[in-house]
């Protein structure tokens, strides 16, 4: 990549603080939320996820790429592949956290890998994070981020059938007003989920792209209702790009008493891969 040694970040790290306040915790029940429910209030356990809105990015507009992202080159290694995306993941929880509790997320970077695919370069870049509440370490989690050119025109990825049953089925509508609030609570400056001309005629996919962490996000949710409780694991990957205005199906089947495989679709193809895991009984 332009002669640079994107290996050499291998080993960085970083710190910030932050937190979900009780109002930041009302603006996310009622974009994520089931109405009926009350809002989460000051020292209630913070819904699994939710933390992903504790640490939102402070980057000046001024060092802010034509992409939305912050420039990269400082945390993030200079990778000159232009489209960006949240691959996938896998966490571990421990202690809860609460809304409007101090929180701490040390980050470091795992590793950098190039390899050429069928659709040019990539690069792979794992991000390892502990989140910390006032009672210690709470979450666990890696972070895969992948980096590719931008196509000249969208090419889809080959598409995997849904499940043919499932012991939970649901739906959920994925409007731009839902993807334009999941930004604003994030903090989240991509264009891809918000500027359709944007996403259209610079990234080439023909709508606006349902973000990866709201579909996991949607998964817990269900994983933990189902249950009654969320998971001590839970792991996530995109297969396959879904776009606003598309109806969001999550199935999910019980593999065995402590597992749980889901999937995102819509048109009945997946879009994400999950598995939620528990530990024995409570």
């Amino acid at each position: 990549m332009d002669q640079v040694n994107l290996t050499a970040w291998e080993g960085r790290t970083d710190t910030q603080r932050g937190g979900v306040s009780e109002q930041l915790a009302a603006q996310l029940h009622a974009t994520l939320g089931n109405p009926r429910d009350a809002a989460p209030v000051q020292g209630d356990v913070l819904p699994a996820l939710w933390h992903w809105c504790a640490f939102p990015p402070t980057t000046p507009m001024s060092e802010l790429g034509a992409d939305g992202h912050p420039y990269l080159g400082g945390f993030l290694p200079p990778v000159r592949l232009d489209r960006r995306m949240w691959a996938g993941g896998a966490l571990q929880f421990g202690a809860p956290l609460r809304v409007g509790e101090r929180l701490e997320k040390r980050s470091s970077i795992r590793s950098v890998l190039e390899k050429a695919g069928a659709a040019g370069p990539m690069v792979f870049v794992t991000v390892d994070h502990a989140i910390y509440g006032e009672s210690g370490l709470a979450i666990s989690e890696r972070q895969d981020i992948v980096y590719l050119a931008i196509p000249d025109s969208y090419t889809p990825p080959k598409k995997r059938a849904m499940p043919s049953s499932s012991d939970v089925h649901t739906t959920r509508s994925t409007s731009e007003t839902l993807l334009m609030r999941y930004s604003a609570v994030t903090f989240n400056a991509h264009r891809i989920h918000y500027d359709l001309p944007y996403t259209q005629n610079v990234e080439h996919y023909p709508g606006l792209v349902v973000h990866g962490p709201l579909q996991a996000t949607l998964l817990m949710q269900t994983a933990t209702t189902h249950k009654g409780r969320m998971p001590q694991h839970f792991d996530f990957r995109g297969v396959h790009p879904m776009f606003a205005g598309e109806t969001l199906e999550i199935m999910a089947t019980q593999d065995d008493p402590e597992t749980l495989s889901m999937v995102t679709g819509t048109g009945g193809h997946q879009c994400m891969q999950a598995t939620a895991i528990w530990e024995g009984t409570v």
